[in-house]
């Protein structure tokens, strides 16, 4: 395995929700986050109540169809990853974010892993029908307060993955066997608070993986990884990433 991160052929990007924020995305449990700030958008991402109220519905939408949430554009950090693919030393980018910023940088989606899934794509709970978020945006914008599924008429919502819902077991499958190969994992933006992805960062360590945290602050496995930076993500991971190339 490697010895460090210069030396790694298989690198894993772990990443969490400050790389969302340095695109201007707010975040959820942060002191300026969206369920900090407002209690009843967590009701927004609980299936139950998104199934079984129409207000609730006309509420999520009206945030999806928010144009401040689609002007976020990728930041140095999501371009550094990209070049770091193209030196061919990625394995796998496993994100808990769901802003789909990693493909809008330029990220393969077959090597994208969206534990929490993606606000790009809805489905229908009904029927299972899919399609980019953008259909179901123009006909809100429309007048549409809650689009129903062009095929069957059943509710539609984002793919994301609401309280009371499992992550997809073949995504969490894909990114342990990436943790499980690769030769090093660097973990940017994310406090390792949250599992069962956080769990990830020390299953990597443990197979023998060169481990990096860059985060704006301390995280809760600063201890377990090999080597720590603190500071603004685009100022600290593009040359970390190119100094390894």
């Amino acid at each position: 395995m490697a010895n460090s991160l210069a030396e790694a052929e298989r690198i894993v990007i772990l990443s969490g929700a400050g790389m969302s924020t340095a695109a201007g995305i707010p975040d959820f449990r942060g002191p300026e986050g969206l369920w900090t700030k407002d209690p009843y958008a967590e009701l927004v991402s609980t299936l139950s109540w998104y199934l079984n109220d129409a207000d609730v519905r006309k509420a999520a939408w009206r945030r999806r169809a928010n144009p401040e949430v689609w002007a976020a554009k990728p930041t140095r950090a999501h371009e550094a990853i990209v070049e770091l693919e193209k030196q061919g030393r990625l394995r796998a980018i496993i994100t808990q974010n769901t802003d789909g910023l990693h493909q809008v940088a330029g990220s393969s989606d077959a090597l994208v892993h969206e534990v929490h899934g993606s606000m790009r794509q809805w489905r229908c709970e009904m029927c299972g029908t899919t399609g980019p978020m953008e259909e179901m945006i123009e006909r809100v914008n429309a007048g549409d307060e809650d689009p129903r599924c062009p095929k069957c008429g059943g509710i539609t919502r984002a793919t994301v993955i609401l309280f009371e819902e499992v992550l997809e077991p073949d995504v969490l499958e894909a990114a342990i066997t990436a943790v499980e190969e690769c030769d090093a994992i660097v973990a940017v933006g994310t406090s390792l608070g949250v599992y069962p992805v956080a769990g990830l960062f020390p299953t990597a360590i443990g197979h023998g993986a060169f481990g990096v945290i860059v985060n704006g602050t301390e995280t809760a496995m600063d201890h377990l990884a090999h080597q720590v930076v603190h500071g603004q993500l685009d100022n600290e991971l593009p040359p970390l990433l190119s100094a390894s190339a």
